[in-house]
């Protein structure tokens, strides 16, 4: 890549930095995404996975930002259809905390906010009249139900990675950005892939979306000195065993003004979640404490029949949210808006975009608006679409479908041999494209080895060669949520396997 003049470099291989290299790939700009470790390895498939508008960011008079992302919703409704979808959501009333008028006036401006939606509106619910009441303690009588969506996040990551790069963007993994500075109208930077030598590429512009690294990044391989715009801050889940029956969400106030969400979780389970604490240190390696373990089982028991406590989590994970410092007293009102900070360097043509804050559900519209600050940069009248934003309506890679209940019909049609279970997994996971990872396949067997979980060697082999992995971790906890559902020894079974498939596929 030395020869190579890229458009963009973008550091990162969150949300937000494949959103741009999508957004920007497809304009027909020549990007090169660099990601120090996986692809969604921190915080973007570290999140409650949800679609949302933020309920009760209104509080905090977010307004725009809960309707961008309300709208943003319905977007990724559309083109995303495998791997998100709605979700209902329960709120039980405790007369203690907010009032019934200021619930309702909240939600009557959630439903409308956002323009034309596609999900129900919200109602009123008696609790001990109807079934999603029954898990909960016999004190909740009233409450509401609202609508939001859900989204397989670290898979969004992927198949926007998986866009970018079948619209020319090179993406590369476990390669960190070591130094780079401006030189004769370009950016020159280094790079250090993991276990390989040391390369430097060249960029007309760089994108800093290093997520919590975005200072680091700024001031430790760039060399600036800049004032800090980020806050960190910790938000940790926990995973117990299915709470209650039904598809519904439940979303529960708490005496500090917080929220936690309860929702159903890869069939046998629940998610729970999130914390907001300070964080401060390295955020490569980051786990719950104790203390939120506590916190949130302590809310679960306060509104369910079903008491738990920390021996019931099965798995718990943890992230930092690089939020942008508004100076706010408290971690949970920091503002979860994004900010876009662009300095275009002494010569005015090598700008440098560093990117704070942002949540999921806003990552498209984020890209959008950075992709608006970098053009007027590229003076390239051989793209006539460089400045028009395309990514609302192309759906990402296997979401051309119409219906997913159809497709998934369709696809078991195609493939009766198959389990019911391993062919809605492979069908939300994938799509139209799980036709490439089934292949002329008519056997189970013909798929090859199942490490557990439903989790064959075809599915492996497929992840590797499409999706960048290399890990087992890759596999069982990014691409998909298997290692859930598999048995202790299928990551080092499947490590094994992994790094003889890499040596193949290399000498091939």
């Amino acid at each position: 890549m030395a020869s190579e003049v890229f458009d963009l470099l973008i550091v990162g291989g969150g949300i937000n930095g494949v959103g741009i290299a999508r957004d920007a790939a497809g304009r027909g700009l020549k990007v090169l995404l660099v990601e120090q470790h996986d692809l969604a390895s921190h915080t973007s498939s570290r999140s409650t996975k949800l679609i949302h508008g933020g309920l009760r960011y209104l509080e905090q008079y977010e307004f725009r930002l809960v309707r961008e992302a309300l709208q943003e919703r319905e977007r990724l409704l559309k083109i995303a259809p495998t791997i998100a979808w709605p979700l209902r959501f329960i709120l039980p009333h405790d007369r203690s905390l907010r009032p019934v008028w200021l619930i309702r006036a909240g939600l009557f401006l959630y439903d409308h906010i956002g323009g034309r939606i596609s999900l129900p509106r919200s109602h009123g619910v008696r609790l001990r009249e109807d079934p999603v009441g029954q898990p909960l303690k016999a004190s909740f009588t009233r409450g509401f139900a609202y609508s939001d969506a859900w989204v397989q996040d670290s898979r969004l990551v992927t198949l926007n990675a998986m866009d970018a790069a079948e619209r020319g963007a090179v993406i590369r993994t476990r390669t960190r950005l070591t130094h780079a500075e401006r030189q004769e109208g370009v950016w020159k930077a280094d790079l250090q892939p993991e276990g390989g030598p040391a390369e430097t590429v060249r960029a007309h512009a760089l994108v800093n979306a290093a997520g919590p690294w975005v200072d680091t990044v700024v001031r430790k391989a760039l060399g600036l000195e800049e004032a800090v715009h980020v806050r960190m801050v910790k938000g940790s889940h926990i995973v117990v065993p299915r709470l209650y029956d039904g598809d519904q969400a439940y979303i529960l106030q708490n005496r500090d003004k917080r929220i936690v969400f309860a929702i159903p979780y890869e069939d046998r389970f629940t998610l729970i979640g999130t914390t907001d604490e300070p964080f401060k240190g390295d955020p490569t390696n980051v786990e719950i404490s104790a203390e939120e373990t506590d916190y949130l089982c302590r809310i679960i028991n306060q509104y369910f029949e079903r008491q738990i406590a920390p021996s019931d989590v099965v798995w718990s994970y943890a992230g930092v949210r690089p939020l942008y410092d508004d100076a706010a007293a408290n971690a949970s009102t920091v503002t979860r808006d994004y900010v876009l900070r662009v300095d275009g360097g002494e010569d005015g043509h090598t700008p440098l975009l560093s990117i704070y804050g942002g949540k999921i559900t806003t990552y498209r519209r984020l890209a959008e608006h950075a992709m608006e600050k970098l053009v007027r940069y590229f003076k390239r009248p051989d793209l006539p679409g460089l400045n028009t934003g395309w990514t609302d309506t192309k759906p990402l890679p296997g979401g051309d479908i119409e219906s997913f209940e159809a497709f998934l019909a369709a696809f078991r049609a195609r493939h009766p041999w198959l389990p019911e279970a391993l062919s809605l997994r492979l069908a939300h996971a994938y799509g139209s494209r799980a036709e490439l990872l089934i292949g002329d396949t008519e056997h189970l067997e013909d798929l090859g080895r199942n490490f557990g979980g439903g989790l064959t060697e075809a599915e492996a082999d497929y992840l590797m060669r499409h999706e960048w992995a290399r890990t087992a971790e890759d596999v069982l906890w990014r691409r998909s949520k298997v290692g859930l559902h598999a048995p202790p020894e299928t990551a080092s079974a499947l490590d094994a396997w992994m790094a003889m498939r890499a040596k193949q596929l290399a000498a091939a």
